[in-house]
């Protein structure tokens, strides 16, 4: 198989597109940061980190869960477990992609560069975690979480606690749509023994414990707009992803899974970019 033809492969395997989901939140910590649009140079290595990131990091979990895709008939037509890509091909996409993150932390300063090694390591990590415990959610919230934290950082060069509350936010609203997700392998996750909060409390308790994390994003994002003084323009936006958020839990339920991809892909790329537009109109429009 030709390299084209391989990375095209991969980069459909990972749904790369879908980086849309954490970008946005990266670009607000961006313009928080900078108080206006941040200089051309950080926004493209701010993009430029946030893509290789993730495409390490999935590209990595499909490497390492190879073995359990083939078994669950959900994701048994993945490339790796399908035989479209070799493992070796996929190990060097991971290198590639991990180190363009390296060059882009070091296009930015010299703390976003100190600390990329330890934001690989929380990205990669995520991949084991349903082996060690239920709360694996919380671990991909917090891969997707640390991107505003980071953003500001290339931005500032320093750290501010206050940009650390989108960091739970974005925690917390990921945590909860990757619990839902996890109830469609409700029963392959039991009968092989990977651990997720669908597997350990079953469907309804899942669907409550989603409810209750989409909840404390909502909460959290009203914190951080009272944090950084934030005025209507954001108060209508964070209103904007609770109604969207609403609708998510409105048309899927334990015992009605079928919109689930809708819910998880659709709208949760929607919730990103509405809030990032809402949070810097306010921003820029108060400058």
């Amino acid at each position: 198989m030709g390299l084209w033809k391989s990375t095209v492969i991969t980069l459909e395997m990972i749904k790369w597109e879908h980086s849309i989901f954490a970008l946005p939140f990266a670009l607000t910590g961006a313009v928080l940061a900078a108080g206006a649009w941040p200089s051309v140079h950080a926004l493209i290595w701010i993009v430029v980190c946030m893509i290789a990131a993730r495409s390490a990091a999935m590209a990595f979990n499909r490497l390492v869960d190879a073995k359990l895709d083939a078994a669950n008939p959900r994701t048994a037509n993945r490339a790796l477990p399908a035989g479209a890509l070799t493992t070796g091909f996929v190990a060097g996409f991971v290198f590639i992609s991990a180190a363009v993150f390296l060059l882009g932390a070091a296009m930015l300063n010299r703390l976003t560069l100190q600390l990329a090694p330890f934001a690989l390591l929380v990205v990669l990590v995520y991949s084991y975690m349903k082996r060690v415990t239920r709360w694996s959610h919380l671990i991909l919230g917090l891969a997707l979480g640390i991107a505003p934290s980071a953003a500001w950082i290339a931005v500032r060069g320093s750290f501010d606690p206050r940009i650390a509350i989108l960091t739970l936010a974005v925690l917390l609203w990921v945590a909860g749509f990757d619990v839902l997700y996890a109830c469609q392998d409700f029963e392959h996750d039991r009968r092989v023994g990977l651990n997720s909060v669908p597997q350990s409390f079953g469907l309804e308790v899942a669907f409550w414990i989603a409810r209750s994390m989409h909840i404390g994003m909502l909460a959290t994002l009203y914190w951080l707009a009272t944090a950084f003084h934030l005025g209507t323009i954001a108060m209508i936006g964070i209103g904007v992803v609770g109604l969207l958020l609403l609708y998510e839990h409105l048309i899927i339920s334990p015992e009605d899974m079928r919109r689930m991809n809708a819910a998880f892909f659709t709208l949760n790329g929607i919730i990103s970019v509405v809030f990032f537009v809402f949070i810097a109109a306010d921003v820029l429009l108060r400058r």
